[in-house]
C-alpha cells in the first residue's frame, strides 16, 4: 500500500484532542460562555480568525460609537462594568471591559486560527474542527461568531463603476476623511443614522437612503432608558399593547417620522424585532439634523451612474464623492459548519429564542438570539450549565465506565 497524502500526514500532525468545547468566536458571546464553563472548572478552547478578542468592536467599529443600551443591559454574565463608567460607555470603554474580562478569567483565545470547516464525526462521537494549520476534536462544538460576522454588500447597479470611494461602515472610522463631502450614506439603522450624524460634524452633506420603513424611538423618556422602560412594561403587558404605548411616547417625543420620508413598520417595534431582528433606530441627534436639513432622505437608489452621480426611485439624480454602506452583517455559519441542519441557509438557528442554542450531539449556538448581550448572557449560562452536566457524569471529560 502507498504512503498517504504529505498534507494528510501534517493535518495529523498538527492535531490535538482539546479536553473540553472548542468556542469558534473570540467575541463577547465566546467570552461568555468559556467564562461560566470556568466558574464550574471546565476549561475550553477558543479559536479566533483575528489577532485579537471582540474583533468586531476593535476592528469594525466607528470611534464615536456609544452603547445603545444602558451598561447593566450590556455586561456578560459572573462580572459587572466598572462603576465609574458612564451610562452609555464608548466602544473605547467596551473593548476595555472585554479585555478586562478575559484577564478577570484567565481566558487565553488562539489566535489566527479560521476554521474553515467543522463536522461531527459519528463514529468517534467527535467534532472535527479544522483551521489553516491544525484540526482540533472535542465533544462539544460552541458556535460563538455571532450574527454579525461578514458585512452585507447589497447589489446596486452600476455601483462597481462609481469613482469615488465605496465602503461599508465595517471600515468607517470618522467623518473626518470625509470633510466637506457630498457622500450618499445607503441605509437607515443605527449605524447609518450615528454615520449620517457624525458626517455632520464635520460639514459634509449627508444624504441617508432609506429603503424600507423604520422604527425611530427616543433613546430616553424623562431621563429613562426607552428600553428599560419597554422591558418592564413586558412584565405586565401583552407585546402589542406595549408597542403601541411606545409608539404613542415617540410620536409625543420625536414627532411624525413620516413627513421627515421615514415611514413606520405596520408592526410593532418590539413585534418586528422579535420576528425579524430589525433593531429599531435609537435616535442620539441624527432626527434633528433631518428636521434642520443637513441630513437629506432619499428614497432607493436605482442606478450609480460612472459621472459619479446616484438616480433615485423618484426620478432625481444627483452627484456625489463617496458612498458609505450601512447595510449591516450576516452570519457566517454555513460557509464552515456541515452536516447540520440546526442551522437556516442564512446561519441562524432554526429554533427561535430562547431555544436557539442546543442542537444535537454537543452543538451549540450563543449570540444568536437577535436580543443583543443579554440575549448572549442567557445563551451563555444555558450552554455551560448543559455541558457541565454532562461533564459531571464523565472522568476526565469522558464517560465514566
Amino acid at each position: 500500500m502507498g504512503s498517504p497524502p504529505r498534507h494528510e500526514e501534517e493535518e495529523e500532525a498538527n492535531s490535538q484532542f482539546v479536553n473540553g468545547p472548542v468556542i469558534v468566536g473570540a467575541g463577547p458571546s465566546g467570552l461568555a460562555v468559556a467564562a461560566c464553563l470556568l466558574e464550574h472548572g471546565v476549561s475550553s478552547l477558543i479559536l479566533e480568525r483575528s489577532d485579537c478578542i471582540a474583533s468586531l468592536w476593535q476592528e469594525k467599529t466607528y470611534d464615536r460609537l456609544k452603547l445603545h443600551l444602558p451598561k447593566h443591559f450590556c455586561q456578560l454574565p459572573l462580572l459587572s462594568f466598572p462603576q465609574n463608567f458612564p451610562k452609555y460607555p464608548t466602544k473605547y470603554q467596551f473593548i476595555s471591559y472585554m479585555e478586562s474580562y478575559a484577564k478577570h478569567f484567565s481566558i487565553g483565545p488562539k489566535f489566527k486560527q479560521s476554521v474553515s470547516r467543522a463536522e461531527y464525526d459519528f463514529v468517534t462521537g467527535l467534532w472535527r474542527v479544522q483551521t489553516q494549520d491544525s484540526v482540533y476534536y472535542s465533544r462539544w462544538l460552541v458556535v460563538a461568531t455571532g450574527e454579525n460576522a461578514e458585512p452585507v454588500i447589497p447589489e446596486i447597479p452600476g455601483m462597481e463603476s462609481f469613482p469615488g470611494p465605496v465602503i461599508h461602515t465595517s471600515v468607517y472610522k470618522s467623518g473626518s476623511e470625509f470633510r466637506n463631502q457630498r457622500v450618499l450614506v445607503v441605509g437607515c439603522g443605527n449605524s447609518g443614522m450615528e454615520v449620517s450624524l457624525d458626517l455632520c460634524r464635520y460639514n459634509a452633506s449627508p444624504h441617508m437612503v432609506v429603503r424600507n420603513s423604520v422604527h425611530v424611538l427616543p433613546r430616553e423618556v424623562f431621563g429613562l432608558s426607552t428600553f428599560a422602560i419597554a422591558i418592564e412594561l413586558l412584565k405586565w403587558l401583552p407585546i402589542k399593547v406595549v408597542d403601541k404605548l411606545l409608539l404613542l411616547v415617540a410620536n409625543f417625543t420625536l414627532g411624525s417620522t413620516e413627513r421627515l420620508g421615514l415611514r413606520r413598520p405596520k408592526t410593532g417595534p418590539i413585534e418586528l424585532k422579535n420576528a425579524t431582528g430589525k433593531t429599531p433606530v435609537l435616535d442620539v441627534g441624527a432626527l434633528s439634523q433631518i428636521k434642520s436639513g443637513r441630513i437629506e432622505v432619499m428614497e432607493g437608489v436605482r442606478e450609480i451612474t460612472r459621472r459619479g452621480s446616484a438616480k433615485f426611485m423618484d426620478g432625481q439624480e444627483k452627484e456625489f464623492d463617496s458612498i458609505i454602506l450601512a447595510t449591516g452583517y450576516k452570519s457566517n455559519v454555513p460557509t464552515w459548519l456541515k452536516g447540520t441542519d440546526f442551522f437556516t441557509e442564512v446561519g441562524m438557528p432554526k429554533a427561535p429564542f430562547p431555544n436557539g442554542w442546543k442542537g444535537e450531539n454537543g452543538l451549540y449556538a450563543v449570540g444568536f438570539t437577535r436580543r443583543g448581550i443579554l440575549g448572549t448572557s442567557s445563551d451563555a449560562v444555558n450552554i455551560a450549565r448543559d455541558i457541565v452536566d454532562q461533564w459531571r457524569t464523565t472522568t476526565n471529560g469522558w464517560k465514566s465506565s
